[in-house]
């Protein structure tokens, strides 16, 4: 006899945590348990935001996300300083000023670099919460071929971009489809991710997989938060909301 499909899930993730955007994360921590019924849900920590923002200077923040992960939040390393200084050329350079506003990175980063900042993120990180970190999204989900290279060998359990989620270590997908994400730094930003959230919510209700992420930004506009709240309330009713560690081990 055929054993039945495993149930279709969700994973939603908070970008950009750490002690500048404080409460915004607490909003969306907020706003996600409601909606998921418990700290189902990742936060991938920014170590340093731009540089100003030290983590490992503002020990009320670190308590807190100690706190969170003691309750089962998934912490991932998100970076080290989130923005990008590297010059680009070519499709790179495309990536760098259409798809971030000079955020990624991770985008321009040789094999070493890279390496360097995910190890001094993970062992910060994993030194805060006492446990180890599920693994490691780059800013802007945006990738130097050297950053690639290096996931496997800082340690990761687990990555992620805007079209899949992998295992480092052995290269198996664990989910395939594109995130589901908003934008608010422009108007016209804005409206094109209103409309994705609608046809995701038509369209993807079929995929085994699929992935929500909110940024900070998300919260100063009501139709954003509006337009989140439909889109939880309507995959919460057909996925059941998981964390991403539990899907380390089982492919979509």
């Amino acid at each position: 006899m055929q054993s039945p499909p495993p149930p279709k899930r969700l994973l939603a993730s908070i970008h950009d945590v750490g002690p500048g955007f404080a409460r915004e994360v607490d909003q969306l921590a907020a706003l996600l348990e409601r909606a998921l019924g418990g700290p189902r849900y990742a936060m991938l920590v920014v170590p340093d935001h731009w540089g100003s923002n030290p983590l490992s200077a503002d020990k009320a923040f670190q308590s807190k996300l100690r706190r969170w992960s003691d309750a089962g939040v998934d912490m991932f390393v998100h970076g080290w300083f989130h923005k990008d200084a590297a010059e680009h050329v070519g499709v790179a350079r495309l990536k760098a000023r259409h798809m971030t506003a000079g955020e990624g990175e991770f985008l321009g980063l040789d094999r070493e670099s890279a390496l360097k900042r995910m190890r001094h993120g993970k062992a910060l990180i994993e030194a805060i919460i006492g446990r180890p970190v599920a693994g490691f999204v780059a800013p802007a989900w945006l990738y130097s071929p050297g950053a690639l290279e290096a996931l496997a060998e800082a340690g990761f359990l687990l990555a992620e971009d805007h079209w899949k989620v992998w295992r480092p270590d052995t290269g198996q997908t664990i989910s395939r489809g594109p995130v589901i994400t908003w934008a608010s730094r422009s108007m016209p930003r804005t409206a094109s991710s209103l409309v994705f959230a609608v046809l995701a919510r038509r369209l993807m209700g079929g995929q085994h997989t699929v992935r929500i992420a909110l940024h900070p930004g998300d919260v100063t506009k009501e139709s954003l938060l509006h337009s989140i709240d439909r889109t939880l309330t309507r995959f919460t009713a057909s996925h059941r909301p998981a964390r991403y560690s539990e899907c380390a081990a089982i492919p979509a």
